[in-house]
């Protein structure tokens, strides 16, 4: 007897493979923006809204926080009411978010726009990221290659872009280039329609948790940058700690809440967020170091920073592309240590010897290549791991934690810039991008992948 497997085509109206691809690519490419661009702008910010350049490092870490929040909400949100909502409220937070940035009289005003910003990169974050895991097998290595390929452009360009931004119009406007999602949104709104809610709750409670922890914890390490007095200091530890228990207790109540319990425990899943942590502190304390060191003590311009990383980045794009390749064996994960560990060497040897511009350089360049790699390969394995229903919440939930590790990594580079000065900060976090680039031994290669 003869059995005959047949492939379902995909609908008549659906874009191919390659085309779906660089549409979800130039849909989460322009978030990159929000961290890579905006550092090259950071000497300008502090200058114009007088302020130290610690305290105008809140520009990177609140967009960190509201980044990661954003995209475990609204996760939680499309896996409720679907794809579609979720990115058009996130269009209408980023268009608001921008508005305000591009106005704002003063530091304060300007992080809150920044966060609002944030949050609506975050929903598009969100929605690209489960439309890519949620493709089907036979098409999703395809769609995650050209999108990874895609995200690796806009990381290559992102210093550059924020470089002329910055020199030929105003830093204002380097700051608010994520809103350039928008520009996507119409083209996916097709593909986000055909990704249905599942009915699942977004539980607010243990998000305003989660929320909560990670905004104290960002703001007790900045506390003396921030020249926060001891009442503050104790009543945000206060709340740290209450938050954390009250989660971790929320957790073992609500096993499909916020945090899935099945996540919380899931050796994967934990693996795949120390790597990003790390990785993405790693990048984030470069971003808000190197364009400092090299405008002040180098003499250079925003435009020359910008222009002088792009070559190093676009090694990093190769090496994202090369990752979404040897997502299905062990090469990516070794890939994803070399990238994170030589980033932590660079960013090390400028801190301990003053290695010099083109350590620095080196170590910038390997962070991105570490980022996009990141994204990639932690995209391709969750997707095999797990079923479409939960999908949305664990990408959302990883993401927090990996822009949370970008916001520690900002902060702490700000506070103790101003005591180490900024390369002894640099030597200090790159304890992390080195714990991300050993954790990234362990990560277990994509298998073929589940049906959506």
């Amino acid at each position: 007897m003869t059995t005959i497997t047949t492939v379902q085509a995909p609908p008549r109206n659906t874009p191919s493979a390659g085309a779906t691809g660089l549409r979800l690519g130039a849909l989460f490419g322009p978030v990159i923006f929000g961290v890579t661009a905006a550092g090259v702008a950071l000497p300008d910010v502090a200058a114009a809204m007088e302020v130290r350049p610690a305290v105008a490092g809140w520009v990177l870490t609140a967009h960190a926080l509201a980044l990661g929040i954003g995209t475990a909400f609204f996760g939680r949100l499309s896996a409720k009411r679907g794809v579609r909502d979720t990115l058009l409220a996130g269009s209408i937070l980023l268009a608001v978010g921008a508005v305000i940035c591009l106005t704002a009289p003063d530091l304060g005003t300007l992080v809150a726009g920044r966060f609002v910003q944030a949050a609506g990169s975050g929903a598009v974050t969100s929605a690209a990221l489960t439309l890519v895991s949620a493709a089907p097998v036979a098409r999703r290595a395809r769609i995650l290659g050209i999108f990874g390929a895609s995200m690796a452009l806009f990381s290559s360009t992102a210093t550059l872009m924020g470089g002329l931004a910055t020199e030929w119009a105003h830093w204002r406007i380097t700051l608010v280039l994520p809103a350039l999602s928008l520009l996507a949104v119409p083209f996916c709104l097709r593909l986000a329609a055909a990704r249905p809610g599942f009915g699942t709750p977004v539980d607010p409670r243990g998000g305003l948790l989660l929320g909560t922890a990670a905004a104290t914890l960002l703001l007790l390490i900045q506390a003396p940058s921030l020249d926060l007095t001891t009442g503050p200091v104790i009543v945000l530890s206060a709340l740290l700690a209450l938050s954390a228990a009250g989660l971790a207790a929320h957790i073992g109540r609500r096993p499909d809440g916020f945090f899935p319990r099945p996540l919380a425990t899931d050796r994967t899943f934990l693996t795949a967020a120390l790597i990003g942590l790390g990785g993405y502190a790693g990048l984030f304390a470069a971003m808000y170091a190197i364009p400092q060191i090299l405008t002040v003590t180098y003499g250079w311009s925003v435009l020359a920073v910008g222009a002088w990383l792009l070559p190093g980045a676009v090694v990093g794009a190769v090496a994202a592309r090369i990752a979404g390749r040897l997502s299905t064996g062990r090469g990516g994960g070794r890939l994803l240590a070399g990238t994170a560990v030589t980033s932590a060497g660079c960013l090390g040897i400028v801190g301990l010897v003053e290695g010099g511009v083109v350590v620095m350089l080196i170590g910038t360049s390997m962070g991105m290549a570490t980022f996009a790699a990141t994204q990639v390969l932690t995209t391709a394995v969750l997707a095999d791991r797990l079923e479409p229903a939960r999908r949305g919440a664990a990408m959302g939930i990883l993401n927090l934690l990996f822009f949370v590790g970008g916001g520690i990594g900002s902060a702490t580079t700000g506070t103790l810039s101003e005591h180490l000065g900024p390369t002894g900060a640099l030597a200090a976090v790159a304890l992390l991008p080195l714990l991300a680039g050993v954790t990234a031994l362990l990560l277990p290669p994509a298998g073929p992948g589940r049906e959506s």
